[in-house]
This record gives C-alpha cells, structure tokens and sequence, in this order.
C-alpha cells in the first residue's frame, strides 16, 4: 500500500473510531437510550464494507483477494478492519475500550468487545488476573451471543471471528495461554458447538488435540466426549431448518471418534429424537430422514431393528393418540 493510502486508510479509520467514542459517550450518559444506542453500534460495526469505503481502506492487492469480493460465503465487515486497526494503533481503541468497561452489564457490551477487541486481547500483556477474566469472559459471551445472530439467520457474517479464534487461538497452544485457564475451557466448548456451522470440521482433529484440561474430564471422558456432549446439546437447541441440516449432513465426519459409552448413548438419543414426528422436536420430514441417514452412518450396528421398531411405534402411533 502506497504512502498516501496507507496515510488515507489511517484517517478514515480514525474517523470511524471516533464516531464510535462518540456513541459510546452518549450511551454512558443517557442511560435512557443506552440499549438502543448501543444495539444502533452493534449494527454498524457488524455491516459489510461498502465498495467505496472498501476502496479507500485496502490497498488494489487487498481489495483483490477479498473474501466479499470475490463471491465467496465470507463478508468483509467494519468489524474486520477495525479489530485490525485497533492491533496496529491501540491508542485509537483505548479510549472505546475504557467506555465498554463502564458499560459490562449492558446488553450488547460484550459483543461489541467481542467484534473490536478480539485480535487486541492475543497482541497485548495483562498483568492484573482480574482484568484479564473480565475481558476474556466478555470474548467467550460477546462470541456466543454472534454466532447465535449467524444461527438464527442461517448467514456466516461472524465467520472471520470464528476462525480467528479456531485458527489462531485454539489450535496456537502459546495464544491460547493468553486468556484465563477457565476461559480456554469456556473457548474449547464455544468452538465446540459451532465448528460445523462455520464449515471448519476440517480442523476438528487437531482441534481435540488442543483441548484444555478439564477438571471433570475423569467422569465425562476426554475431549471428543465433551465436544459430542456439546454437540448434542446444540442440535437440540437449533430450530432453523437449513441449519440443522446442515449440522446432520456435517455430522458423519464424527466416524471413528472413540467415545465412551454414554457420550455415545447420549448422541444416538439425540440424533433418534429428530426420527419420529411430533415431540419434543417436531422435525419435518426432510429433517427426520437426514437424522435417519447421519444415525445409520454413526451407528451401523442395530440400523435395521430400529427402522423396524421405528415403523411399528409409527403404524401404532394413531391407536396411542386416542388412548
């Protein structure tokens, strides 16, 4: 990037952080409007670069490669750009920083910090255990709250944060030590339950081989047992259709993990739950025989008693409703 747009790209980022103080500054002071304005930031910074703004931002070789740019599923939104900018001039993120602090308890605080502050909490040195718990905790809630944005729209536009924090911190054993132990834990189960929204079961290997220790871990099993326990929970939680199944078409790659027996119980359960119509989950048909298939393929052993016990359960199913 030249001199002039390197120096052009500086203060139009300069501006945007400055409008964001700004906000910031008057949701401090009118706790009133505090949630709006702070659910209008959440927006703003979430919002996919325009080609004009993306045109004064990246240089002709950035703006080639970019993921938006070049129709992939991934967005390049402010957020990108600004976790960046606040990397390489922290002194433009400490006074946003300092605001959010006053503003923890606020919905939409915590995601905010999670999209601008990301990057900026592996780049820098906290001494003080508090601070950093406090900050690494907000990474974990401000993240949950995001990707469930991407769930319930069935889009990828946090997807750069997600990869982020596979890539160069789960699976980066020296960056990952940078948060709170409790946080590495609260990450692992983070990851865990969206690794195959996001498309990155590519990574899922190396990423059970990364895993933190868990106190527990003695009763529940290593970590594909938690990552399955997490995995479970989530399908039960997910009610957008193109979502689930494409967690049930993702799924078959969990062949060949070792398991204890009631990890292994506890997913049959759940993948059986989405076979049969009506409670508690209520799967469309599309959805009951995607469950069929990933069910088959997990558990080969029994496929054949259970369509059978399946169907008896169904051709009976008229005769228990007028009972």
């Amino acid at each position: 990037m030249s001199q002039d747009r390197a120096a052009r790209s500086h203060a139009y980022l300069t501006a945007v952080t400055q409008e964001i103080e700004k906000k910031l500054q008057r949701a401090v002071a009118s706790p009133s409007h505090r949630l709006k304005l702070l659910q209008e930031l959440f927006a703003d910074i979430a919002l996919e670069v325009d080609d004009r703004a993306k045109d004064i931002i990246l240089s002709k070789d950035e703006d080639a490669i970019c993921p938006a740019a070049n129709g992939s599923a991934n967005y390049l939104c402010f957020y990108d750009v600004l976790s960046d900018h606040f990397v390489s001039v922290p002194e433009d993120g400490k006074p946003i920083l300092d605001l959010i602090v006053k503003l923890w308890s606020q919905s939409f605080a915590s995601n905010i910090f999670s999209l601008l502050f990301h990057k900026w909490l592996f780049e820098v040195q906290i001494e003080d255990s508090e601070v950093l718990l406090r900050y690494s905790s907000a990474l974990i809630q401000g993240a949950t709250n995001v990707f469930w944005i991407d769930i319930q729209t069935n889009t990828r536009h946090f997807q750069s944060l997600f990869r982020y924090l596979l890539e160069d911190v789960a699976l980066d054993q020296k960056q990952l030590t940078k948060i709170a132990q409790q946080a590495q834990r609260n990450l692992f189960l983070l990851l865990s339950r969206f690794i195959i929204f996001y498309n990155s079961v590519d990574k899922l290997e190396s990423f059970l081989n990364q895993s933190p220790d868990f106190p527990n871990s003695f009763l529940v099993g290593g970590p594909a047992d938690i990552f399955v326990i997490e995995l479970a929970d989530q399908l039960q939680k997910l009610k957008v259709e193109p979502v689930l199944l494409h967690y049930l078409s993702q799924m078959k790659v969990l062949q060949g993990l070792e398991l204890r027996m009631t990890s292994s119980t506890r997913l049959k359960a759940c993948l059986y739950s989405f076979t049969s119509p009506g409670g508690p989950m209520y799967p469309t048909r599309v959805v009951r025989h995607a469950a069929w298939d990933t069910l088959d393929s997990l558990f080969p052993v029994g496929q054949y008693p259970r369509h059978l016990i399946s169907l008896f359960f169904r051709l009976l199913y008229p005769w228990v409703c007028c009972s």
